[in-house]
C-alpha cells in the first residue's frame, strides 16, 4: 500500500515540475509576442535555424502570428493539466 502512495506522491511532483516549466515557457513565449508586437514595421526578423547557429530572414507578421499560436499551444496545454 505505501509503494502506492508513493507512486502518488511521485505523479503529483512530476505533474508539479511539468507546470512549472510549462508556466515558464509561456511567460517567455509572452515575452517574445510583446517583443514582436513592438517593432516597428521596418525592422528585420531573422529565425534560427534548429540546432544550429544558423539564422533565415522572416516575415515579422508571419513570425507573429506563429508565435501567437504557438502562445496558445501551450495555454492550452496548461488548461488540460
Amino acid at each position: 500500500m505505501s509503494s502506492k502512495i508513493r507512486d502518488g506522491d511521485d505523479n503529483f511532483e512530476g505533474q508539479c515540475a511539468l507546470k512549472e516549466e510549462l508556466n515558464k515557457k509561456i511567460k517567455e513565449q509572452k515575452v517574445v509576442v510583446d517583443e514582436l508586437s513592438n517593432l516597428k514595421k521596418n525592422r528585420k526578423v531573422y529565425i534560427q535555424q534548429r540546432k544550429s547557429n544558423i539564422f533565415f530572414l522572416a516575415d515579422r507578421s508571419q513570425m507573429l502570428s506563429s508565435c501567437k499560436k504557438e502562445l496558445d499551444n501551450m495555454k492550452k496545454e496548461m488548461q488540460d493539466l
